[in-house]
């Protein structure tokens, strides 16, 4: 079983040749933000962002992979001026935990459960044209299951020092980052052993984290798609879609806005990767320094419209 994180890499002073080739490709999304933000004119932006490694730092212990209090006020003002949604394999009341702002869209479980701000609310939902409160879990038939094989997996388990199994409602995680590199097979087959009972489960690998979800054909790419049809925007031209994640789990996200000529997606990785995203930011710094040049880029931008309307008001006078 091979690590999918940057950690399994021992770090080096300088880049290595494929890392070079790799960014050389893959172009940064900070260096080509005007680019972005040009392809995006005359369109309605919309934010999808993935949680852990993106909003956060990637942590021994996935319950504390908090975020930083200048990257919550900075997600804060992007959703005053963009439709947001956080897309995470966490449970969606765990994630909701970790941002606290309940004006964005929340997708958990990898997309299998959806909830926006409720209407009437604090943070009533600007962004949505239907104005209706937007929740969806196609899974639900599926929670006894994840259930009974949360307690299987916490006993057989038990025996991997660092193994963590983590619920998440609508899928589970078995987080392998603390557990002794020796063991990484072993523990993969002790997962496989379970779900060989649970033909309707299916086994995939994150960073350092093995996921079990439904069979049924739902993803992050299909809760992109679902949102976006929420917030009015289905089969439209003028809406410019906005992926940011770091995991194996997003590519389904970026594969859809490839296949659309849609956005652009945008992976975070210090490594090399096969991706469909058009760009890349290195870490969540550089996610915040991308959605801080994105709020001021459309403050100013309001700015100058506001400015010309008023000109173009006064020459009627």
């Amino acid at each position: 079983m091979k690590a999918s994180s940057p950690t399994h890499v021992k770090s080096t002073p300088s880049l290595s040749q494929d890392q070079s080739s790799w960014i050389l490709q893959q172009q940064s999304a900070l260096e080509m933000f005007e680019h972005i933000t040009e392809a995006s004119k005359g369109k309605q932006i919309v934010m999808f962002l993935d949680y852990d490694g993106t909003l956060s730092p990637i942590v021994e212990d996935p319950d504390r992979a908090f975020m930083s209090g200048s990257m919550r006020k900075t997600v804060r003002k992007l959703a005053k001026y963009f439709p947001t949604a956080i897309v995470s394999g966490r449970c969606r009341d765990k994630v909701y935990k970790f941002v606290k702002l309940a004006e964005l869209y929340y997708a958990g479980s990898h997309g299998m459960d959806i909830k926006g701000p409720s209407k009437g609310s604090k943070h009533k939902n600007m962004w949505n044209l239907q104005d209706t409160p937007v929740l969806f879990q196609p899974a639900s038939e599926f929670l006894p299951m994840i259930d009974e094989v949360y307690k299987v997996l916490l006993e057989k388990t038990k025996s991997t020092p660092g193994a963590k199994v983590e619920h998440n409602k609508f899928c589970l995680s078995v987080h392998f980052r603390c557990v002794d590199e020796k063991k990484w097979s072993e523990l993969a087959q002790q997962v496989k052993s379970v779900l060989k009972e649970y033909p309707k489960l299916r086994l995939t690998q994150g960073r350092k984290v093995l996921e079990i979800r439904p069979t049924i054909k739902w993803d992050k790419g299909k809760a992109l798609e679902f949102l976006l049809e929420s917030l009015g925007f289905a089969n439209c031209t003028d809406v410019f879609p906005v992926y940011i994640g770091d995991d194996r789990t997003d590519e389904d996200a970026f594969k859809v806005l490839r296949d659309k000529g849609q956005g652009f997606g945008i992976l975070v990785s210090k490594i090399p990767k096969d991706t469909n995203a058009s760009y890349y930011l290195q870490e969540p710094s550089e996610v915040m320094d991308f959605l801080q040049r994105l709020v001021q880029w459309k403050r100013e931008s309001l700015r100058e419209q506001f400015r010309v309307q008023r000109q173009l008001e006064g020459l009627k006078v």
